[in-house]
C-alpha cells in the first residue's frame, strides 16, 4: 500500500494530509504501506519526512523526482529514523543516473513515473519501451527487484490496461501500481504465469537439474543453464501466488 502525501493531495491539503499520518499509520498494520513524500526540491519533503517520523505503520518511503544519488543520500538525512527508499525515476536527467541510483545505500526498489517523463519527453506510450527496459535493467544489475510497472491511468480500460501489463511482463517488470482497486484482478492476472508456463519451467527445471547440460525438451524446445534462472522464477512466483485462471 502507498499512502500518498504528493501529487494525489490538493496544495492547500499537505498539511492536514500530514496530521493524518498518524492516525491512519499510528500503529503495525497488516501490509507493507510506503508513505509517498514530496520531491526534495519542492520545500515540502522535509515536513513530510519529519512527520512520518517513528510511526510504527510505516515500511518505508516512496521518493519522487529523485535525480541522482545525492538524492537519496538526503532523504536518508532528513528521517530521523532510516527507512528503505523506493525511488521514482521521472526525468530524462534521472534515467540516465537509474543504476547509480538504484545502487545507492538504502535504497529498496526503483520504478519509472512515467507521467513525468512523458511530459518531459514528449514520448508516446511505446516510445517508452526504451526507458521501462532501461528501468529494469538498472534495478537487476544493482540486485534490486525487478521493477513494478508505472500506474495505468485510464481506469474504466481494462482492455487496455491488460494489453499494457502484458507488455511491461515482456519487458521484463514484475507486477504493477494500480491506482483503483478495480485494477488489481486485471494486474493480477497479467502478471501470473500460466498453466503452460509453470509446466515448461518444471520440465526444464528438472531435466537440467538432472543432466547438468543443454538438453531439449519433449516439445522440442532447447534450454540449457542460461534459462535455468528464468524458469525459477516463475516456479517461485506460481508457488506464492498461483497461476493465471485464464
Amino acid at each position: 500500500m502507498i499512502v500518498d502525501l504528493e501529487d494525489g493531495v490538493a496544495p492547500d491539503a499537505k498539511a492536514q494530509a500530514r496530521d493524518n499520518l498518524r492516525s491512519v499509520l499510528g500503529g503495525p498494520c497488516d501490509k507493507p504501506v510506503y508513505v509517498r513524500v514530496n520531491g526534495l526540491r519542492s520545500g515540502l519533503a522535509a515536513r513530510d519526512l519529519e512527520a512520518v517520523g517513528a510511526l510504527a505503520g510505516v515500511t518505508g518511503i516512496s521518493m519522487p523526482k529523485v535525480e541522482g544519488p545525492e538524492d537519496v543520500a538526503a532523504g536518508h538525512e532528513l528521517l530521523a529514523h532510516r527507512r528503505p527508499l523506493h525511488c521514482l525515476i521521472e526525468s530524462a536527467a534521472a534515467l540516465e543516473a537509474a543504476y547509480a541510483i538504484a545502487s545507492a545505500p538504502g535504497v529498496s526498489g526503483i520504478s519509472l513515473g512515467e507521467a513525468d517523463l512523458r511530459s518531459e519527453t514528449g514520448a508516446l506510450e511505446s516510445g517508452l519501451d526504451w526507458a521501462r527496459s532501461r528501468i529494469v535493467n538498472a534495478a537487476v544489475a544493482a540486485g534490486l527487484p525487478r521493477p513494478p510497472q508505472s500506474v495505468y491511468p485510464h481506469v474504466r480500460d481494462v482492455e487496455g490496461l491488460a494489453r499494457s501489463c502484458r507488455r511491461g511482463r515482456e519487458l521484463g517488470h514484475l507486477g504493477r501500481a494500480a491506482i483503483h482497486p478495480a485494477q488489481l484482478p486485471v494486474i493480477e492476472e497479467s502478471y501470473l504465469p500460466t498453466e503452460e508456463e509453470l509446466r515448461r519451467a518444471k520440465a526444464t527445471i528438472e531435466l537440467l537439474e538432472h543432466t547438468l547440460a543443454a538438453a531439449t525438451l519433449e516439445a522440442g524446445e532447447f534450454v540449457d543453464s542460461a534459462m535455468l534462472g528464468a524458469a525459477r522464477q516463475i516456479v517461485a512466483i506460481a508457488k506464492r501466488y498461483g497461476t493465471a485462471r485464464y
